[in-house]
């Protein structure tokens, strides 16, 4: 049996920039007197972002959560928006301020993103957009859930927390719908250490969004609309740039981890491997598998227990359900007999230590761990 790693593997490290640049943004932010309230830093930010991401209108805020949250805001919805119960809570949270009511709607078993068949099935009257989530960076079917959307005249917006700088057949991401969020939180491959973005097709809505992550001020002595303090910082924004430079570098570690991962782990059985993308097409922010219990010989809960025996850390990413959350119980969207896909997925599903930094033995030492436990639950079924 494999050794126990003498440190922790995690699932995640942040991307760090060199601390010598990170001290030289620091001074020249120190030298400009200007920390916050759209600076140098921010500006440039916003433009090598747009340049990056291949979009054209961009706002940069101080965490993804606000930034979802104004924009659902800032498109003046109303009334019910269908969502994914598969998805980092913020996601339908901030639905809940903005006084939305989520519907939600079953998953693809293959992609574990919103199954776009769906949808049509719990459109009412009431409803007035469809929140679809990238999850893991796997793209969602983006032209039948625009169809449907145009069909019944809904607003789609995208949670692309995860897809940072993936395409769909050459087109950017953040190119589909009418609003597309961005998380720069500290475990994303990019990252401002908190921070976000929104991308958006209608140009005028970047004025709106600027009131509202300002407090709703429109010059010293107006205030024209409720708003919040929204705003990216210039320090946020400097360590941004500083992360942005070692982006491509950080893809190319992780493709190399990815392809270990697959070597070592396709042929053992119960595994799916769910992040199969590469190149333009990946976000390369996660590794995550499936677990089939049958299959396998032990349930999803029960091999991370014993990962940990090993000193390696995963996480069983996204559980529970939002659709399961207390608040959520009088929905009959959010009932467990009407999400059988999300309901079996959300048990088995698995993310793996993944970061640039992570030796490539360190991999290999993982796979083989998980080639024994599946060996030793054979060794128990044929006795």
């Amino acid at each position: 049996m494999q050794i126990p790693f003498e440190n922790p593997i995690y699932i995640t490290r942040p991307l760090l920039p060199d601390l010598e640049n990170v001290s030289g943004k620091l001074q020249d932010i120190w030298e400009s007197r200007q920390v916050t309230n759209n600076g140098k830093q921010l500006q440039t930010l916003s433009q090598r972002l747009e340049e990056y991401l291949d979009v054209q209108h961009l706002s940069l805020f101080n965490n993804g959560t606000l930034a979802l949250l104004l924009g659902l805001k800032a498109l003046d919805l109303k009334g019910e928006v269908i969502t994914t119960p598969f998805t980092f809570p913020a996601t339908v949270q901030a639905l809940d301020w903005n006084q939305l009511t989520p519907v939600f709607c079953d998953i693809d078993p293959k992609t574990l993103n919103i199954d776009a068949d769906k949808i049509e099935g719990l459109i009412t009257e009431n409803t007035t957009a469809i929140l679809a989530v990238h999850v893991f960076g796997n793209p969602c079917d983006t032209e039948k859930i625009q169809k449907t959307a145009d069909k019944y005249g809904l607003k789609v917006i995208y949670d692309a927390a995860h897809a940072f700088g993936a395409k769909i057949e050459g087109k950017p991401i953040g190119s589909f719908g009418d609003m597309t969020m961005f998380s720069f939180h500290a475990t994303k491959l990019f990252h401002t250490i908190e921070g976000g973005a929104l991308v958006f097709r209608d140009g005028a809505l970047g004025r709106k969004l600027d009131l509202l992550k300002n407090f709703g001020i429109l010059n010293p002595e107006e205030v024209v609309l409720s708003g919040l303090n929204a705003k990216m910082n210039e320090i946020q924004a400097g360590i941004g740039l500083e992360v942005l430079k070692g982006i491509e570098e950080e893809r190319k570690k992780r493709h190399l981890l990815k392809k270990m991962y697959e070597q070592h782990l396709r042929h053992i059985p119960g595994i799916r491997i769910i992040t199969n993308l590469e190149y333009e097409q990946s976000s390369y922010q996660y590794f995550v598998i499936e677990i089939d219990e049958y299959q396998f010989g032990h349930s999803r809960d029960w091999l991370q227990k014993e990962l940990e025996k090993f000193n390696v850390y995963t996480r069983k990413y996204f559980y529970p359900l939002c659709s399961e959350f207390d608040w959520y119980a009088n929905l009959e969207s959010a009932k467990a007999e009407n999400l059988p896909v999300a309901s079996t997925c959300v048990r088995q599903v698995l993310s793996l230590p993944y970061y640039g930094g992570l030796e490539l033995q360190s991999v290999i030492k993982i796979c083989k761990i998980f080639q024994e436990l599946h060996a030793d639950s054979e060794k128990i079924t044929q006795l």
